[in-house]
């Protein structure tokens, strides 16, 4: 594979990650509507993850049939509470004793952002390991690896291509694909159902078959 081939190949899987985190965010339809992020989403993951791409149409069927007000509802029982989250879409609940919120890996997550020059807005109110932060997090990494790239400085892209190995291996695949079973577990939203289908797939796609099936 030569470098404009490798360039473009990460933007796809860039833009994926970039998709996937907005779908985790208050959903607002006209904005997603009009932008066509799902059409734009299934495109891409023809290409990266064709096992995803079922889920991500399933998804845009979804987010068309349903109000704003039925998917606001939806979204801050799952993700918002006031009471009891019934999926928590913060890593530490996943990866810490005590399934508590600003445990020991939510501040090591924090601190490979700080480490990779970021830093995050005051005004921003959600936790350092929220998945949507996560999944932006790797379009940041992905965005400097073809960056570097573009200028022919090939060890740095290596050294940001290794830094994404071990952010998915250490976090996204350590804890993504239960939140997104537990998720699932957790609606009867096809719109979310199909989400999480999509993210477990996309996270690993051999484990397409433990999906559950796109309906009709």
């Amino acid at each position: 594979m030569n470098s404009k081939e490798k360039i473009l190949d990460e933007k796809r899987r860039g833009e994926c990650f970039r998709l996937l985190a907005a779908c985790f965010y208050k959903p607002h339809k006209p904005v997603f509507v009009q932008e066509k992020v799902f059409q734009n989403l299934t495109s891409l993951l023809e290409q990266v993850c064709p096992d995803a791409a079922p889920f991500s149409k399933k998804m845009a069927e979804s987010f068309l049939k349903c109000s704003e007000d039925e998917l606001t509802i939806e979204y801050a029982k799952l993700f918002v509470g006031p009471y009891e989250l019934k999926a928590p879409p913060y890593g530490s609940v996943y990866l810490d004793e005590g399934k508590r919120v600003w445990g020991d890996s939510t501040m090591e997550v924090a601190a490979m952002y700080k480490k990779a020059g970021l830093s995050i807005d005051d005004d921003f109110k959600e936790l350092p390991d929220h998945i949507s932060v996560e999944f932006e997090f790797m379009y940041y990494l992905i965005y400097k690896e073809i960056e570097a790239l573009g200028k022919s400085e090939f060890g740095k892209a290596s050294a940001f291509n290794e830094k994404q190995k071990v952010f998915l291996e250490r976090f996204l695949k350590s804890w993504v694909p239960i939140f997104c079973s537990q998720l699932r577990d957790s609606t009867d939203n096809e719109f979310y159902v199909a989400l999480a289908n999509c993210v477990k797939c996309f996270l690993h796609p051999s484990q397409a078959d433990q999906t559950y099936p796109v309906s009709p």
